[in-house]
């Protein structure tokens, strides 16, 4: 059975917009993103939503409907999501968006289980962060 993510769009503050990634299948996983990481993130979740089937433009405070993932863009983004938020500095965002994009995506998968499952799930996210960019 294949994962399914939701992405969605909501506002955090006045005129401010914050994304949500949920996996569907099982228990549902929710991370959200706003601020200076959905900024560093923007051109390469752009991108993906290109690879599903969305024009960038559709990437709207106003939207109410999530967009629909598979299973493969899916697992990327939430990896991404779960990198990057507690992250401060750009340069280090930047060079965890271009390790997960380098990654097979057997390593995405192997890192998406660890970073979301277990009792050692904050140490896993730790782990990437520093393997990619020395965090």
């Amino acid at each position: 059975m294949q994962r399914q993510f939701e992405l969605r769009v909501f506002q955090c503050r006045p005129g401010e917009m914050a994304l949500e990634i949920v996996e569907k299948n099982g228990r549902p996983k929710a991370v959200r993103i706003w601020g200076v990481p959905l900024k560093v993130l923007t051109e390469t979740l752009l991108n993906i939503l290109r690879k599903q089937g969305y024009r960038p433009t559709e990437l709207a405070l106003k939207r109410k409907a999530p967009f629909c993932l598979n299973e493969v863009l899916g697992v990327r983004l939430a990896l991404l999501f779960l990198a990057l938020k507690p992250m401060i500095k750009p340069a280090r965002m930047e060079e965890v968006i271009a390790g997960v994009a380098a990654m097979s995506d057997e390593e995405a998968y192997y890192w998406y289980a660890k970073c979301v499952n277990g009792p050692h799930a904050e140490r896993s996210r730790k782990a990437l962060r520093i393997l990619l960019a020395e965090e």
